[in-house]
């Protein structure tokens, strides 16, 4: 095995997709709280602190799911389950990209967004993927809280703080996951049974997963509403935001009648990852914004 297909091999295991998802929405948080009065330096240790404690909190979920991926179609393949790196290098992956990670966050923004960044990491990987995704339904409520701390250290980075716009940004993205997995739960409710993860669509059934789904939706266009309410946003953020969580309500309403459940909880999840890359993105330009 060459070198390039080796470090290709490490990289995955960071789970790319959701590391920099997640690394976008601090990035939005610093850039809504700067206001457009960016320290640069303070930005740069931001994201890559940030992105690598994200990362190393992949790498040991990886790690810790090996026995849960090896059942489910969608991550059978990741290179725990076939073996193709070890569990120690695993570990030690992890812990040297959370204590640069880390060291960044604490040295070049200040000690508030370090904390955060730590206990996103101790919640994702021992609250979340170690206990609570195994023995609770309520697991994706605990996976929610560690999905926001991003966003929320972002802001903090430049705030140093956590005042409304910080409380705001984090309820937000906690509500915004809701939706988001409980529509993987729905369409992929198969794989979860196989794999005995106690996901709401597996221990209540879709139907009321999608209720739930269309209360979540709703909770969250209105949290995202709230930040122009406050006084953190324009118009032009009201206007664009408004449009796009009236139809994603819709969206979520259709759920309630549909016969073909799996179709359209694709559709809300895909249509998820539109809400949350418009939010961060206008966020982070709304000080150019009317």
């Amino acid at each position: 095995m060459t070198i390039g297909q080796k470090i290709k091999q490490y990289y995955a295991l960071t789970k790319p997709r959701v590391t920099y998802g997640n690394a976008i929405t601090a990035v939005a948080g610093f850039l809504l709280a700067a206001r457009g009065d960016i320290d640069w330096w303070a930005f740069l240790a931001l994201t890559v602190g940030m992105t690598l404690v994200i990362a190393a909190a992949c790498v040991l979920n990886n790690y810790l799911d090996q026995d849960i991926d090896a059942k489910m179609e969608r991550t059978k393949n990741r290179e725990m389950v076939r073996g193709v790196i070890p569990g120690r290098n695993a570990v030690i992956y992890s812990i040297t990209l959370g204590v640069i990670g880390t060291l960044l966050l604490f040295f070049f923004t200040n000690t508030l967004t370090a904390i955060i960044g730590v206990l996103g990491f101790v919640v994702y990987v021992w609250l979340y993927g170690a206990w609570t995704k195994r023995a609770s339904i309520h697991g994706t409520l605990v996976g929610s809280v560690s999905g926001a701390a991003p966003i929320l250290g972002g802001y903090t980075a430049v705030a140093g703080t956590i005042d409304m716009g910080a409380v705001l940004v984090f309820i937000v993205l906690f509500l915004w996951q809701m939706p988001e997995f409980y529509s993987i739960a729905v369409y992929r409710r198969d794989e979860y049974k196989a794999a005995g993860v106690p996901v709401m669509s597996v221990v209540k059934g879709k139907k009321n997963t999608i209720i739930q789904i269309f209360i979540y939706t709703i909770l969250f266009v209105v949290s995202t509403i709230l930040l122009y309410v406050y006084d953190y946003t324009g118009y032009s953020y009201l206007v664009v935001m408004g449009v796009l969580g009236l139809y994603w309500i819709w969206l979520g309403a259709k759920g309630l009648i549909t016969k073909d459940s799996d179709a359209w909880a694709r559709k809300m999840f895909h249509f998820s990852l539109v809400m949350l890359l418009v939010f961060s993105f206008m966020i982070s330009i709304d000080s150019l914004l009317p």
